[in-house]
């Protein structure tokens, strides 16, 4: 039996030049507005069979207020980002130039002292692969962007310098279906 997982991009803490690696605020007067603006579409997925949500703060909020009461995943967590924790990129490519270059060339690599890229894919892979299927139709999972960029590398099983190509936008989702290692991803709407 094949099970629908619904990844739903967390909605925004704060504007795109100000985000932070590892951030864990909560929404900004912008996410509120989006959420409310998007609501109508993203409600009726609180129907999932499971509901899951990344541990961070806007991820909790952004599924608590879209009525899912998520469980809380600690494998659904962002991306370990080590020393630069807090740091925006453009301050960390300020400080460290060579090793963005390096961090973002190999998936291999952690100049940052935390999770590679391809380490962080895995996981998230690994969750996605561990849902269960059986009695289980539907399930909704609220995350970081930078999950569901490495959920759908993962699904899609695309290189790993796919992730730098994906732009998930807050709030937007993405249907995956499918068992454990086989999945697809499903577009929905049109006309």
């Amino acid at each position: 039996m094949s099970v629908r997982v619904t990844l739903v991009a967390a909605a925004r803490s704060s504007d795109l030049y100000d985000e932070r690696f590892d951030d864990d605020r909560p929404l900004d007067r912008a996410g509120w507005y989006e959420m409310q603006r998007v609501a109508h579409a993203l409600v009726p997925l609180s129907a999932a069979d499971l509901r899951y949500c990344s541990p961070t703060l806007r991820s909790r909020t952004t599924g608590d207020a879209l009525g899912y009461a998520p469980l809380a995943q600690p494998a659904l967590r962002d991306c370990d980002m080590g020393r630069w924790r807090g740091f925006t990129l453009a301050e960390v490519m300020a400080r460290e130039p060579a090793a963005v270059d390096a961090w973002v060339a190999d998936p291999r690599s952690a100049p940052h002292g935390g999770e590679t890229l391809l380490a962080f894919i895995s996981r998230i892979g690994g969750w996605l692969d561990t849902r269960p299927a059986e009695d289980i139709a539907a399930i909704v999972a609220v995350a970081e962007p930078a999950v569901v960029r490495a959920a759908l590398v993962y699904a899609l099983k695309a290189p790993p310098r796919t992730y730098w190509y994906v732009d998930v936008q807050p709030l937007s989702t993405i249907t995956l279906t499918g068992t454990p290692g086989r999945w697809s991803l499903r577009l929905d709407g049109g006309v």
